[in-house]
């Protein structure tokens, strides 16, 4: 055999290889979500009626809360679908009414906005509001902007969707609610890219809102990891709006919880941050957030921060103490998820050992 046919052989074998290699990581990878008891079709048949968070130890009347999604559903001249992400309302909304609030829904152009379902994020809480005829209702036929009554109202949450990018800075009505509540003592949240509802508000004293503000919103590293062209697309990255207007932007780790409290003032970094940003808002209106179960999702967040901040041994520690209690309290696949967000930044060793946690975790099944 010639030289060059030798050369093309080995080439074959390591390309044959190496297919050979990723196939069977790939079984070896899938075979760590085994099935759980729970079935899918019975989370997808949730309703409001069997979440024991609304229906027991049920708080009275408070008041209105309004939340406020975006109507953009392309993202600028791009083909991209956008619109507001159904877990940033469906979490907050039901914080809100399990905590005495009832919730109407806005949004710049009223009537029916687009929305973002993403069925690996989805909880059965998640579909417990797909399948709540009163909320649909009110999705179905939202409040234009225009035609908010500010005074029904005792706090505002701006919902995230890359689509809120496009309509949320430059809406007068959005600019002039967020003023009268902020400088009037009402709380103002926003989660993910629903800070974009704040870059261009200004007080009355000329200055604005997010001087020297500390918030949270979706972070260049974030936003840049799943679009690489964002820049283009978007009129501007929120992480370097948010600063562009004087604000401290507080980062946190790449997909996990970080909400910024300033006063009546509460923003979140993304999705993650959802159930912290609305009961805090709950906890600045004065009332103590009514108990809850904490979710599987909740729980691995935890898990991963503590790997960020303390190690492998101390997130392992951490598998243990909740694994102990209850088997189905880590989300699997978001412990993969961000094994794979780690392997598209080049971080090989974190990504392994998420790995070795999501293998780990496996044992108590």
């Amino acid at each position: 055999m010639s030289g060059k046919g030798k050369l093309i052989k080995w080439s074959l074998i390591v390309v044959g290889g190496v297919i050979v290699s990723i196939v069977l990581f790939g079984v070896w990878f899938m075979s760590l979500f085994p099935d759980l008891p729970e079935s899918a079709a019975a989370i997808k048949a949730t309703s409001p009626s069997e979440l024991t968070y609304l229906t027991q130890d049920v708080i009275p009347h408070r008041g209105k809360i309004l939340a406020v999604v975006t109507s953009t559903a392309v993202m600028g001249n791009s083909d991209k679908a956008t619109g507001y992400e159904l877990t940033e309302l469906a979490r907050a909304y039901y914080v809100f009414q399990a905590n005495g609030f009832e919730v109407d829904v806005a949004s710049p152009l009223g009537g029916t906005p687009p929305v973002v379902i993403d069925g690996d994020d989805m909880t059965a809480l998640d579909y417990a509001f797909l399948n709540d005829p009163l909320a649909q209702a009110k999705m179905a036929e939202t409040i234009a902007m225009k035609n908010v009554d500010a005074d029904a109202y005792e706090a505002i949450y701006f919902v995230g969707g890359k689509g809120a990018m496009f309509d949320f800075p430059e809406d007068i009505y959005i600019q002039s609610i967020v003023q009268g509540f902020y400088e009037s003592g009402k709380v103002v949240g926003a989660v993910c890219h629903g800070p974009a509802a704040l870059v261009n508000v200004t007080l009355t004293n000329g200055t604005p809102l997010l001087a020297n503000q500390t918030v949270s919103g979706f972070t260049n590293r974030e936003e840049l990891l799943l679009i690489p062209d964002a820049a283009e697309i978007f009129p501007f990255l929120l992480q370097d709006k948010l600063t562009e207007k004087g604000a401290v932007f507080n980062e946190g780790f790449i997909y996990l919880n970080r909400v910024s409290r300033n006063g009546n003032l509460i923003t979140g970094q993304n999705p993650w941050s959802t159930w912290a940003v609305a009961e805090q808002m709950i906890e600045q209106m004065g009332f103590t957030p009514k108990r809850r179960a904490i979710t599987s999702e909740e729980n691995t967040i935890a898990i991963l921060e503590v790997y960020e901040t303390d190690g492998y041994r101390k997130a392992k520690a951490a598998i243990d103490e909740r694994c102990a209690a209850d088997v189905t309290s880590v989300d699997r696949k978001l412990l993969a998820m961000h094994s794979i967000v780690a392997a598209m930044q080049f971080e090989m060793v974190k990504a392994i050992n998420l790995i070795r946690l999501l293998s780990y975790s496996n044992g108590y099944l």
